[in-house]
Order: C-alpha cells, then structure tokens, then sequence
C-alpha cells in the first residue's frame, strides 16, 4: 500500500510513520505543515528509505493537496494533523478551527475528488482514516463522585458527545464531518478515539515529557488543581500498531476506542516520574520536592478512561507496554536525547504556562 500520513512529523504521527517504515512493505507519503510541534529530526532513522516521501504541505492548503494525490496516489489516508494541546485552544482558539475543522474538510474534499477518479475495485480498497480524541467525550464521574464499590463507567464507541475545551470541539466536529463525508458521499472513512498518548518525541508542552525536563533542570512541576484528574494512559508505539491495525483490517463506517487500560491521577503520574529519576538520575533531594501547585485550568475535565474492548474483540490488539515499563522507557529516551530536545523548543515556547490570562498563584509542597 501506500499510505499517505498528514501530521507525520508529529508525536503520534511520527511514530505511525517510523511503525509502517520499520514493520511493514508499505509505503508513505508524509504530509505535513511543519508548525512548532513538528520536526523532522523525529524522521532521521527511516528518512533516506525510499518508501518514504516527505511533502511540506498545509491540509488547508487544496491545490497542494490536489498536486500530492495526483502525483503520488495513495491507497488510504491516515489523518493525524491537528492543534492538540487544550491549554493553546485556550489561549487561541482560531487555529484549533482553522486546522482541525476547516483543514479536515478541505483534506475530505481532495481525497473525495480523488477517490473518485479512481476504479470502482480500487474505491472500495480506499480507506480515509480519521485519528481523533477520547476528549470530544467529555469527562466522565470521577471516583470521589460515585457511592464506594460502584463500577465506574468508561467510555464507548456509542458514548455522547460532549467535548468542553475549544481543542476538544473542534476535533468533535472534524469527527462529525468525516462521519457525514462517508454517509453523503460514500467516501469509505473509519474514526478512531485514543486516550492520553506517551512516549518518545513528545514536543514538552504536555505533562510526562515537561515535568521531566523541568525536574532534570531544578525547576517546578506544575500540577494542576490538586492533581485528582484522572487520565487513561497510552504508550504511543502501542497506539501505532493499532492505527496501522485499523487502517488495513477495520471496517467501513466503524469508531475504534484506543485505550492503554492504565488509569492514573495526573499527581500519581508526577510522583511516579520522580521516583524512576531518583533512581535513574540521583541527586541530594528528591525529585518530588520540586511539585509545585498551580491554579487549575479553566474547564479542566476531571476523568477520562477507554473501553478498548471493540479493538482486542474484532482486531487482536490490546497494548503491550503498562505504565510502569512505558514511562521508564520514555524518561531513558528523553535522558539520552537531549540534543532533540533542545532543537524542539525554540524561542517562542521555553515550557511556560499557556491557558490562563492571569498570572498563577502557587503554593510550594
């Protein structure tokens, strides 16, 4: 096949890409605006393959999306490009609907004219693979919120929309409006919904890879509220093989939930990196003094969990890594490559607080 990656310098996206490089016969067109989450050097090990192209190209942008189809046709899409970090979607909501909404819909118009120019064998061969959020969810009931003993729900395939920051919207209407692209025009797409991703390349705006370069520096761990959230944790090489399951084996008109069945408070997350630093990294003090508290973010969803049962019952995935042996082989990899995480930051991000208009109030622990 080849498959054709928007967002493929990404975290997620570079990882689906070096997965299919690595792993399969396939090939892959990466397409990619370049914004500040996006960075090559993520590519270094399969960029000389001749399986695999790069395109610098914007998926609002129609006429170059038009020239890379004709020019290289693709077998099936693999979306990944997207605004991504709520705290940004707050601060700028206007690119969050620019990429995630309006560059959906121009990618879903060039796909539709090229898919339809091709045999009827090779249409229904085509897949457009649409990677979302378990976030467009909403939130669900948090353990202190239910009676003791209760069974606390997860979210499914058929859970209701009801995303609550501007990042989450916005993905829930690009999932709206590849749902509406395969009911209006036939054009064969599937959705999927991850929860958390984590792993290496993960630009240092999200938590694991911010707190442990903060904590390697000297510098305060920011945790939110009281750091009670709860979030479903995902390896991101275990979501690669299950994208790359869904694009080549899922059916049409499906949503897949992606899950790492690893639950955590983001505090525990926290506590449990600075406990593989103390160990790994020594230092005088430990690494959980520095755990500073800050004003909680506005909207902040308090619980998320994936059923992912619909993956292991139809697909034969379930994740690899748990959280212990995922995490300690991210923070190894950050350890080993800081050089690319020098590169990733550059001016205008050195790890600050973004979301909030006024400054944070702290109380140091």
């Amino acid at each position: 096949m080849k498959i054709l990656v928007t967002g493929g310098a990404g975290f997620i996206g570079s990882a689906v890409v070096r997965h299919i490089i690595n792993n399969t016969q396939d090939s892959v067109i990466n397409v990619d605006k370049l914004t500040y989450a996006g960075n090559l050097e993520s590519l270094s090990s399969i960029e000389s393959n001749e399986r695999y192209v790069f395109e610098q190209v914007d998926i609002c942008d129609r006429a170059e999306l038009d020239r890379v189809f004709a020019q290289c046709k693709p077998d099936a899409v693999m979306h990944l490009a997207a605004e991504s970090h709520v705290d940004r979607s707050i601060t700028g909501p206007a690119d969050f609907i620019q990429t995630n909404i309006v560059g959906t819909y121009t990618l879903l118009e060039a796909t539709r004219a090229y898919w339809n120019t091709l045999s009827e064998d090779a249409k229904k061969a085509f897949r457009f693979h649409h990677i979302s959020t378990d976030e467009v969810y909403g939130d669900l009931p948090h353990p202190d919120e239910v009676d003791s003993g209760e069974e606390l729900p997860l979210f499914t395939e058929m859970t209701a929309y009801e995303p609550s920051s501007p990042y989450s919207a916005s993905k829930a209407s690009s999932d709206h409006l590849v749902r509406a692209w395969l009911r209006t025009y036939g054009l064969p797409t599937i959705v999927t919904n991850c929860s958390n991703n984590y792993g290496p390349y993960h630009f240092p705006e999200k938590l694991i890879p911010l707190v442990i370069l903060n904590a390697l520096e000297g510098k305060p761990l920011p945790i939110y509220g009281k750091g009670d959230q709860i979030r479903d944790w995902l390896y991101v090489e275990d979501h690669a093989r299950a994208l790359y399951k869904v694009v080549t084996e899922g059916d049409v008109g499906e949503t897949y939930n992606i899950g790492g069945h690893n639950e955590k408070q983001n505090l525990e997350v926290v506590q449990t990196i600075c406990g593989i630093l103390d160990s790994l990294v020594p230092k005088e003090s430990k690494y959980q003094e520095q755990i500073t508290y800050v004003t909680d973010r506005p909207g902040h969803d308090r619980r998320y969990a994936i059923d992912s049962s619909k993956m292991q019952r139809e697909l034969g995935w379930t994740p690899v890594e748990t959280f212990e042996t995922g995490l300690k082989k991210t923070i190894e990899w950050y350890l080993t490559n800081q050089e690319w995480c020098q590169h990733v930051q550059d001016g205008s991000y050195q790890r600050e607080r973004l979301g909030v208009e006024s400054p944070t109030t702290k109380e140091e622990v």
